[in-house]
């Protein structure tokens, strides 16, 4: 059963994920979401790539690519190039580096379709309006949205 979540129309997500049959999973739990995902990318150069053709609002970049241990730079490049919400997805939380890259936090693999629907609202809500209130129960917040205001240094 789907739930209304009042997301906006036309997100447009990049799913990048080096195993196909969970890239294609994840594609269709979105398209159920109401959102358009404009691409699948299973290393760097194809993340960035699609980034740049479909400029997307969201990202979900897992952490271990085809090419290595690229995620964290392909996060890093689409939130300072491309303004992207990024969210990482992996099953090894630790190899995230300690600023997250600007990515909005992590949810750990193996996840669920609410846990998805949850992180995307979350995501949506941050970039229309700052709001990182009521964070998905299952997504790790990255440390400098934890920070409080007064407390982040300036760029």
């Amino acid at each position: 059963m789907l739930l209304n979540l009042n997301l906006p129309k036309d997100i447009k997500v990049l799913v990048v994920e080096d195993q196909p049959i969970l890239a294609m999973e994840l594609e269709l739990m979105l398209a159920d979401c109401g959102c358009e995902v404009v691409g699948l990318a299973m290393d760097q150069a194809s993340a960035l790539m699609l980034a740049r053709r479909h400029e997307p609002d969201l990202a979900l970049v897992d952490v271990n690519l085809l090419d290595g241990l690229t995620g964290p730079r392909v996060a890093h490049e689409l939130v300072e190039r491309h303004g992207v919400a990024v969210v990482f997805m992996t099953a090894n939380p630790e190899q995230i580096p300690e600023g997250f890259a600007g990515a909005l936090g992590v949810i750990c693999k193996p996840f669920d379709e609410t846990t998805l629907r949850d992180v995307v609202d979350f995501a949506c809500r941050f970039r229309t309006a700052g709001d990182i209130s009521c964070p998905p129960r299952r997504l790790k917040l990255a440390p400098w949205l934890r920070t409080p205001p007064g407390d982040i240094a300036p760029h």
